[in-house]
């Protein structure tokens, strides 16, 4: 379980689960959203990410294992607990369950064409651990694009299929929020990633992977992550001020839960220098990641 993240993997189908039954689901009849997967085909859908997910993460242990003996010797699973072939097999059948569901859902639902996600997906998560990794900022934009994928996919196999002329500006506008969730996703996962970077130099120097923090330094790329983190910061607050502001249950939510954690998140990386703090910064930002997602909860309130 510790191999497959299965905390992170939880968080990935609470993700998806909220897009569409926060935020699709109640508005079917009040709004005329039309949807395509029944709830069955829809944790098919959960199930192939989540194996597509978990397969990233064992391959990417595989190819860390001389890293993660320095920066995290504490949490080494493979060679330690589970064997390297072990592994290599569970990354292989996970893969061909994710991407065998995905081919299942895509004709399903009329699209075969979709089928290419979930094989893009597993293809990418595979060249980021044996080789985009080691090129500089390139690695955390891959990562970071899979998991806004992740919540955008619910989107396209739920929405698109169902699109007519007659729906398609109610479709366009639900898509559209999930983009920005998808968005606002990408945008933390990127800055945590490249805190993640710079807590794990001292393995990555010694493995010869050329991260950012190897490149240009610890301190200049400490600078480069707190601007990358005022980014987030000001985009909810303009998205609060814009679309919520007359909503004082949302507003209040949106303050406390998501923009004072990135505000704290801001304000830290000024001072931070020891691995202790950014592992304390790293956990700020996916509670961020949490709170940002539960507020699709709130759209009863803002879509009334």
């Amino acid at each position: 379980m510790n191999l497959i993240r299965w905390k992170n993997l939880l968080m990935i189908a609470l993700m998806q689960y909220l897009v569409k039954y926060a935020l699709l689901l109640p508005f079917t009849e009040s709004h005329g959203v039309l949807i395509s997967l029944s709830h069955f085909n829809f944790f098919l859908m959960v199930l192939a990410t989540l194996c597509i997910a978990a397969g990233g993460y064992i391959i990417n242990d595989i190819y860390d294992i001389d890293t993660d003996k320095i920066n995290k010797p504490n949490r080494l699973i493979i060679n330690k607990h589970i064997s390297e072939k072990t592994a290599t097999n569970l990354f292989v059948v996970f893969n061909i369950i994710g991407v065998g569901l995905g081919f299942y859902l895509s004709h399903g639902i009329g699209k075969p064409e979709f089928f290419a996600i979930f094989f893009m997906s597993s293809a990418l998560l595979y060249m980021y651990s044996s080789y985009l990794k080691q090129i500089a900022v390139v690695g955390n934009i891959v990562v970071s694009l899979i998991v806004a994928l992740s919540i955008l996919l619910v989107g396209i196999f739920e929405l698109i299929p169902a699109t007519t002329e007659m729906n398609r500006a109610v479709q366009s506008t639900f898509l559209n929020i999930i983009r920005d969730y998808a968005v606002f996703a990408f945008m933390v996962n990127l800055i945590r990633e490249m805190v993640k970077d710079i807590e794990d130099i001292d393995g990555d120097y010694k493995a010869g992977i050329q991260t950012l923090p190897i490149l240009i330094g610890r301190e200049r790329s400490n600078k480069l992550v707190l601007v990358l983190s005022l980014i987030p910061l000001f985009s909810i607050v303009y998205y609060v001020i814009t679309y919520l502001f007359k909503l004082q249950l949302v507003v209040g939510y949106f303050l406390i839960l998501v923009i004072a954690p990135l505000l704290y998140v801001s304000i830290k990386l000024i001072s931070a220098k020891q691995k202790a703090d950014y592992k304390h910064i790293s956990l700020i930002l996916k509670l961020v990641m949490l709170t940002g997602m539960l507020s699709l909860l709130l759209y009863n309130f803002i879509l009334k």
